[in-house]
């Protein structure tokens, strides 16, 4: 066997850090040129043509400089040669942004028309579902004075993301609990995961009154960065000329607010499903009446198992056979070529994830040996292919796939693992393991994002209605979702009004939704897998080559998937009804 590749090759962006300091030179030299195009971009078909292919130049290159410095800052998060290239990097992406931000508002002086005559004469039709949704935001752009200022404010209105990320990376402490064994340690917002999910009741109790101890503690300071993080967005929305917040944030994939609001209302009518799933588990972990810190809890008792890093890939391979020998021939591939950062190192970052510039990909690990591993694995590999097979199959313009979509290749994946491992499960812990896993990941993803985005709503919605906000408000209104979602089933601890305080993904309006669709999106392509339909694979593959070729829900309509339909949505939640079924007969 070949040897397994466990270290990033960076040397398929730049060769050496002499050419990423001339791709800097390189920028620094072409941003200069964006002067030569003002007021001409659309004087001809050949002004045109040369502008597109400057400006994807421009970005290729952009994009290959932030990359490269931000991997290699990834990889040791103390190398100070790094942080100072990712320093330069974030400079000249600012400057390029700032130079090129008179581009949008001179294309929508004229019309879509003439600019499809344009680039029908150059010979670029391949060109003009970009420029579509560019005069999309007609309406909503203004003049070339008011969206440079804008830019030039950008870094002003992420004061309160950035400040909150300060305080729950930089300044987070969550004190000392004891582990299984007794041992004090640490609690940190890495480890928190793993010790919520603990078999010691002690141990996740523990772990949850320290968590949000530290949001209780900060929740004034918090509530004001939230707070003005809803009035920037609502306020930025209305410069745009969009009604709200939400109209705003959902436009850009060609989404209607009819969607989000299915969305809640369809979770809701599925809440007894979410109940009925606790009730079975607290009847088998022996617990009379859940807390919040018993919901992550596995309902087996299954020892973890030692999985070094060679079984984690013949398991994946072995799982990933539905999607056809080609796909897990690619995928051996995209591994063995310096794409993985398999183990833990000194200053590393934390987690995992999957990054690249077009036609590379990167995942970073910090592997253990264990099954959550191997689900890490398989997740940020999900992402990987879907990358790979866009940027095989499309031009840079649309190689970049919706982020309403790139979340269901992962989950697709994870959900073929689980499937995998419980076909091939000995004894029937095994198999309750793997089938609370499932529910598990469902509950977080579907139900939970699905709460986070109404919280969302609410408080949007109360502001852009004249509604106060305060920080009582805001934890009030979170208690009662949870409420709503658990009780009575649940004990819904007073602590847990404070969790909203710890979610990054607010400051980003209108994001965690794209969660909730995705997994229920992949639930569905998951069950057409599994049941052996050649067609549909063929199809899923072209789902993964699309890219952004398209606005997400036409792509996810080519599978057969319409996410607005209501009937849709239903059906994910009549799997995850089955899987409680499933659970009950194994526990009787």
């Amino acid at each position: 066997m070949d040897k397994i590749s466990v270290n990033w090759d960076l040397t398929k962006i730049f060769k050496s850090d002499d050419e990423f300091l001339n791709g800097i030179k390189t920028l620094e030299k072409l941003k200069s040129n964006y002067k030569n195009y003002k007021g001409k971009i659309l004087k001809d078909k050949d002004t045109l043509k040369d502008f597109i292919l400057f400006q994807k130049d421009v970005s290729m290159l952009c994009e290959k400089v932030y990359v490269y410095a931000y991997l290699g800052y990834y990889s040791c998060m103390n190398d100070v040669k790094f942080q100072e290239y990712t320093e330069m990097a974030n400079r000249i992406s600012d400057e390029i942004e700032i130079e090129s931000s008179f581009v949008t508002p001179e294309i929508m002086k004229s019309s879509y028309s003439k600019v499809l005559k344009l680039l029908k004469e150059a010979d670029m039709l391949e060109e003009s579902f970009r420029f579509e949704k560019i005069f999309r935001y007609k309406d909503h752009t203004l003049s070339d004075s008011e969206e440079k200022l804008l830019s030039n404010l950008s870094e002003v209105f992420r004061t309160p993301e950035n400040s909150f990320m300060s305080l729950n990376n930089q300044d987070i402490d969550l004190g000392y609990i004891k582990d299984e064994k007794g041992k004090k340690v640490l609690l940190t917002s890495s480890n928190y995961g793993k010790y919520i999910s603990s078999k010691s009741p002690r141990v996740r109790k523990s772990a949850f009154k320290n968590m949000y101890k530290f949001y209780e503690n900060h929740i004034n300071t918090i509530s004001s960065l939230y707070i003005s993080s809803v009035k920037t967005d609502e306020i930025y929305a209305k410069i745009k000329k969009f009604n709200n917040a939400i109209e705003s944030s959902l436009y850009h994939d060609n989404i209607f607010t009819k969607l989000y609001k299915n969305l809640i209302e369809v979770n809701d009518e599925n809440l007894d499903l979410l109940k009925k799933y606790y009730k079975v588990k607290s009847k088998i972990l022996g617990i009379k009446k859940l807390n919040m810190y018993d919901l992550s809890v596995n309902a087996s008792n299954l020892k973890e198992k030692d999985i070094p890093y060679e079984e984690c890939l013949n398991i994946i391979y072995d799982a990933l056979t539905p999607l056809g020998e080609k796909y897990v021939n690619d995928l051996k591939g995209v591994i063995n070529n310096g794409t993985v950062d398999v183990y833990p190192k000194k200053s590393k970052r934390s987690g995992a994830y999957q990054w690249g510039t077009y036609r590379t990909t990167y995942v970073s690990l910090n592997y253990e040996n264990n099954y959550e591993g191997v689900d890490t694995l398989i997740h940020e590999l999900g992402h990987a292919m879907h990358s790979y097979y866009s940027d095989m199959n499309q031009s840079y313009t649309y190689a970049s796939y919706p982020i309403f979509l790139a979340e269901i290749a992962s989950t697709v994946n994870e959900i073929l693992l689980e499937e995998y491992m419980l076909k091939n499960a000995k004894t029937k812990n095994e198999k309750i393991y793997y089938i609370s896993d499932y529910l598990d990941k469902f509950k977080a993803t579907v139900y939970r994002q699905t709460m986070f985005a109404e919280f969302e709503y609410i408080i949007h919605d109360k502001y852009s209605n004249g509604g106060l906000l305060a920080k009582d408000i805001l934890c009030d209104e979170y208690y009662k979702l949870n409420k709503k979602n658990f009780y009575p089933v649940v004990n819904v601890n007073e602590e847990i009004k404070y969790e909203w305080a710890r979610i990054p993904h607010f400051y980003t309006p209108y994001y965690v939704y794209k969660y909730a669709t995705g997994f229920i999106s992949a639930s569905l392509i998951a069950d057409k897998l599994l049941s052996g339909d050649e067609k549909f694979k063929d199809k899923y593959i072209k789902f993964l080559s699309s890219g952004g070729s398209d606005y997400p829900l036409n792509i996810l309509k080519k599978l057969g998937i319409d996410i607005e339909d209501e009937e849709t949505l239903n059906h994910a939640y009549n799997i995850f009804k089955k899987k409680i079924k499933d659970l009950e007969n194994l526990t009787k």
